[in-house]
């Protein structure tokens, strides 16, 4: 058996109230000034504010850089990186999404690696710990709180970079679901279904292992016992508190193992049409997933029988299901096509699948799908989609 490598954050703090612990992490690690990475929206709403009151309560500075925006690009992590610097932070505290997390952890790889940043695209490049980060998720959905990847827009190029490595892991992950509970309906179906794929993609990956599939199990049934519920009905903790559950272990599956061809093909749109990671992910599953059932058969029926879509019997018949429920459920979540996510014409649209192909091939997600996929193949994919 190949030896696995399975990798975390230092302390993961799960639960009501678990943000509040920052204070404590901090004096764990001796640093003393936090630069509080976040968006201007969580700015606005005051919760930054209310970090920066609870640091300074505990003997601690603190200073907010609040320019992250939706799938982070390189100019985000460069202006952050100066707010460092600038500030003389110790310590980086990402504070929301994933684009907010996924931004610290460059801005701390950044602290102590030499630009620039496109050098680390791709596995295992990065040469040296940065800065320690802590990661304080507000979403259910990314996982990105106890993963070893970042992925970052490249703005020159209109890519976006997948960078992982063990040393953008955070070293302490405080998922706190009450911080959750007032994301909007839309944003809850949205990484909702990111989730879900996290935990399929993490256990149908060619990567994956003894180590992640439980926890790839795991993350597949609260999301499909509870994700309804906490769509429906927001201010329902149970169904919170399990879909925050969820999210983070499927980020330590995904991490450990990889995502696969739903990710590829998701990138390239957030790149060139700035769609959401969570909608572009979710837009995208059933017609994956469809494609990719040869290849798995027996894991897709599993997956199919946790989510109450196939019963005992034929694991092609089973697998189909399974298809079949990720198309219902995106209705049921009221989760728009991909051309509606794309808001242009289908003649633009076809005319951009080339460099999305190759694009999402050279990031190397698809390699380890179930069926490796041709460009000509995410091409006919895309359009199915559409």
């Amino acid at each position: 058996m190949t030896p696995i490598t399975f990798n975390v954050p230092r302390a993961v703090r799960f639960g009501a109230g678990a943000s509040r612990e920052l204070p404590a992490q901090l004096r764990q690690i001796g640093a003393r000034h936090a630069l509080i990475v976040t968006d201007a929206f969580l700015a606005r709403s005051g919760l930054a504010d209310t970090f920066t009151a609870l640091l300074t309560q505990h003997g601690f500075a603190a200073t907010v850089f609040d320019g992250v925006q939706p799938d982070p690009s390189d100019l985000n992590v460069r202006d952050g990186l100066r707010a460092y610097r600038e500030s003389g932070a110790d310590v980086v505290v990402g504070l929301g999404g994933g684009s907010a997390m996924d931004a610290a952890k460059a801005i701390a790889l950044l602290a102590t690696n030499p630009e620039p940043l496109r050098q680390y695209m791709g596995y295992h490049k990065v040469l040296r710990a940065g800065a320690p980060m802590i990661a304080i998720p507000t979403t259910a959905g990314t996982g990105s709180e106890v993963t070893r990847v970042a992925v970052i827009t490249d703005t020159e190029r209109s890519e976006k970079m997948m960078m992982l490595s063990e040393h953008l892991t955070p070293v302490a992950a405080l998922v706190d679901y009450e911080l959750s509970m007032s994301m909007p309906k839309a944003l809850t179906a949205h990484v909702g279904v990111d989730t879900l794929t996290h935990g399929i993609e993490a256990y149908v990956s060619r990567k994956a292992n003894g180590m992640t599939d439980p926890i790839a199990l795991s993350c597949i049934a609260l999301t499909g016992a509870h994700l309804l519920t906490a769509w429906r009905e927001p201010d329902n903790r149970a169904a919170r508190e399990a879909m925050a559950l969820a999210a983070c272990q499927g980020g330590m599956a995904f991490s450990n193992s990889s995502v696969g061809l739903v990710h590829g093909m998701s990138r390239p749109l957030g790149a060139l049409y700035h769609i959401p990671h969570g909608l572009s992910n979710a837009a995208l599953l059933p017609t994956v997933t469809r494609f990719s059932l040869p290849g798995a058969p027996v894991r897709y029926a599993t997956i199919a029988r946790i989510l109450g879509l196939a019963g005992s019997g034929d694991d092609d018949a089973a697998a189909h299901k399974l298809a079949d429920g990720l198309e219902a459920l995106n209705e049921a979540l009221e989760i728009p096509p991909l051309r509606e996510c794309v808001r242009v014409g289908r003649a633009k649209f076809e005319k951009s699948l080339e460099k999305m192909a190759q694009d999402a091939l050279a990031s190397g997600s698809p390699q380890n799908n179930p069926v490796v996929p041709t460009t000509e193949q995410i091409i006919a994919l895309y359009k199915q989609a559409w």
